[in-house]
């Protein structure tokens, strides 16, 4: 099996539910956004803020094409990576694509504070969220191999979860492969 790749919207719980499935599998976790972080000696939020949106995403393709290198990880990919396609692909071609997906009410409680959330910069955060779920479901709905839910659930319940539905993804990936 090749590295497995947590995605979807922030909050979802891509980092925490990664940290604990790396360990539980005996794999190495690795973040994209701590991977840009390390790389530009600054948060996300300053990356936004002092060198725009653009310039995140350049850094974030290469943190995707160096995590993606890493076949035997589990990976954790920021919310917007997947509208790239070349990551994408490169995430495809790493192992299986996981979405994380949570309600909007569970999102904003889990990011507390917006101030180190760019995206929800703004007098209404509920309607960032809300407006960016529904923008980026098409994107994630495509690169998905397996969907999860995390609303209102533990983290040690939805790593089960993965590890139930990546288990069976791989067994019938296996079996069509076989069979054509």
């Amino acid at each position: 099996m090749g590295a497995i790749v947590l995605t979807g919207f922030m909050g979802t719980g891509k980092s925490e539910v990664g940290r604990r499935l790396a360990t539980r599998l005996g794999r190495a976790f690795v973040d994209t956004d701590q991977l840009v972080e390390r790389d530009a000696g600054k948060s996300v939020a300053a990356i936004f803020a002092d060198d725009g949106e653009a310039a995140f995403r350049a850094r974030e393709r290469d943190a995707v094409a160096a995590a993606s290198a890493r076949r035997d990880a589990v990976i954790a990919v920021g919310g917007g990576a997947i509208l790239d396609a070349t990551n994408v692909a490169r995430l495809r071609q790493a192992g299986v694509v996981v979405c994380l997906t949570a309600s909007a009410e569970t999102v904003l409680r889990r990011v507390g504070t917006t101030a180190h959330r760019p995206l929800l910069a703004g007098d209404d955060p509920r309607a960032a969220i809300e407006r960016l779920l529904v923008e980026r479901r098409p994107a994630y709905d495509a690169a998905a191999d397996v969907t999860v839910d995390t609303t209102d659930r533990r983290p040690e319940d939805v790593v089960e979860e993965i590890c139930e539905r990546v288990g069976r993804f791989e067994r019938e990936r296996q079996q069509w492969k076989s069979s054509t």
